[in-house]
């Protein structure tokens, strides 16, 4: 038996059809059911996907932490994170609301280029401090996240102008992974900057320890 789905994610629409089945058929002995297609696939891409992902994150943060040397500037590095969630999540919801493979896919790939520009804003104020003798305090902080201005929204102007064909072609045929991939993306990137620019300069500053590395 094969079926299409339409106006609904293959997830949700492959438990219903297991939840029927296994309240209103009776198998005799002998015989049992498999269910395979794309949902199935999907289910089996979706695990992999996140134990990779978690593998990957830890090696990240084990990175970072060797390179910052400090772990409160690191745990607010991370910090940012929630921000790009924040445009994650209303871009799925103004899409149907569908948690698919393409949207982790797009997750991941946010959360990647989120965590690249709070490094580079983190690494700045370091190397003002460092390099510049600059004392940690507002005039820098402004300066350190007016220098980074550019770079930052350049990576995002053109992450996003580069998958909004795709995101506007969400949903027709061929593009069930790359168009939520690219919705989630451009959701993402526009509270994450904005947040990143404005609000992580404001933590950093209460809350991040910035000291001159000396070095022999």
């Amino acid at each position: 038996v094969t079926a299409n789905v339409e106006d609904r994610d293959v997830a949700s629409f492959n438990d219903e059809i297991k939840k029927h089945i296994k309240n209103d058929i009776n198998l005799g002995a002998g015989n049992y059911l498999a269910f395979t297609g794309e949902a199935e696939a999907n289910a089996k891409s979706r695990e992999d996907l996140i134990v990779h992902s978690l593998l990957a994150g830890v090696a990240i943060f084990l990175m970072l932490y060797i390179a910052f040397g400090r772990l409160r500037n690191l745990l607010l590095t991370f910090a940012n994170l929630p921000f790009a969630l924040i445009g994650g999540v209303l871009a799925a919801l103004f899409t149907g609301g569908w948690i698919s493979l393409g949207s982790l896919v797009g997750f991941v790939t946010l959360f990647g280029i989120t965590l690249r520009n709070s490094i580079m804003m983190v690494s700045h104020f370091q190397h003002l401090v460092d390099t510049e003798d600059c004392v940690w305090n507002l005039e820098t902080c402004i300066r350190g996240a007016s220098e980074r201005l550019p770079s930052v929204l350049m990576t995002a102007l053109v992450t996003a102008l580069g998958l909004l064909p795709l995101a506007a072609g969400s949903g027709q045929p061929g593009r069930e992974i790359e168009g939520p991939m690219a919705t989630i993306i451009v959701g993402g990137l526009v509270t994450s900057t904005i947040l990143n620019l404005l609000i992580l300069p404001a933590i950093m500053l209460h809350f991040g320890r910035f000291e001159k590395n000396w070095t022999a």
